[in-house]
């Protein structure tokens, strides 16, 4: 794990002796599905080097695991530098600005060979001044784990490994019982420590606790995406009182409620693209770190954030 770590942490585009020549790259909105070392370093790498050129990438939280007879790595962290030209649309600032990203890496033979990328470009839009969508419900804070033992852990218990994957599972079990009328139907009491901490995607917001948690995102979430079945992950992985999962899709849902992200409900079916990190504590569920895909989920329902920008910026 410290050999991947080491190499990750190099910030000036793909590393031959870790990347597969033919890498397949699934990256969020606006930069989508790229194959190979050339074509990924021009449409990820560079816009992120230009953009930011002093680019450092500082992980957090780094698990490793085996699904369906497959290796993976999964990371969560910043990349930061000084925003100095623009990246996708969005006016540089000339400052340290950090930039949330989740990562997922598919293992063959000691090299990554597919990965699955969020860049949580709507928080950097929110923190920069450039949302042209209704403010967030939720504070803006994603801290690095609690117990400080997001990267620095001894060799993972096995037991531990598992009850940590199975307690997330089990959540998940119980969101899927939402009964449409009540949140008390999903029993997320019995899985998470009364003062949880739920870090939620840009556009959303972080929340504390299951009463905050359910004004900041669950209720309205809910109220938006009443039919939403999640679940379909192309990862799912513990590692210690750590788990890690992402979809791609992971949610299909009918975009049928009013108010989410102050938008009128459009009928429309929808899918997205999400990751999550946990930490457990003593059995229970204590942070959250949450993406999803806000740009191409928005987009689906017929709102072009780019375009809002760029009439906004007028």
């Amino acid at each position: 794990m410290s050999n991947y770590l080491r190499q990750i942490s190099e910030c000036n585009g793909l590393q031959k002796s870790l990347h597969n020549e033919d890498l397949i790259l699934n990256a969020s909105a606006p930069i989508g599905t790229v194959v190979g070392h050339d074509a990924i370093n021009t449409a990820f790498w560079q816009p992120l080097l230009s953009s930011f050129p002093d680019l450092e990438r500082r992980t957090e939280i780094l698990l490793s695991g085996n699904f369906r007879d497959n290796e993976w790595f999964a990371s969560t962290g910043y990349f930061i530098g000084h925003f100095s030209k623009p990246l996708f649309g969005l006016h540089p600032t000339g400052r340290p600005q950090w930039l949330r990203y989740g990562w997922f890496d598919r293992m063959e033979s000691g090299r990554v060979v597919e990965s699955f990328v969020i860049l949580d470009l709507v928080r950097l839009m929110i923190e920069t001044g450039q949302w042209p969508l209704a403010p967030p419900l939720g504070a803006i804070w994603s801290p690095a784990p609690s117990a400080q033992d997001g990267l620095i852990r001894p060799n993972a218990d096995p037991q531990e490994s598992e009850a940590s994957l199975k307690q997330v599972e089990a959540m998940i079990a119980g969101l899927m019982r939402y009964d449409g009328k009540s949140l008390t139907s999903m029993g997320m009491h019995r899985f998470w420590t009364p003062q949880f901490q739920w870090y939620g995607p840009g556009g959303i917001g972080s929340a504390r606790g299951h009463v905050d948690y359910e004004r900041a995102h669950q209720r309205p979430f809910l109220a938006a995406f009443p039919d939403r079945v999640g679940g379909n992950h192309k990862c799912r992985i513990g590692d210690g009182p750590y788990v890690a999962s992402t979809g791609w899709p992971s949610i299909n849902a009918t975009h049928s409620g009013s108010g989410w992200l102050g938008l009128p409900a459009t009928g429309k079916r929808i899918t997205m693209r999400v990751m999550d990190f946990w930490r457990c504590d003593q059995g229970l569920l204590s942070e959250n770190w949450v993406f999803i895909d806000m740009l191409d989920l928005l987009d689906q329902i017929g709102v072009n954030v780019w375009d809002r920008l760029a009439e906004w910026q007028r």
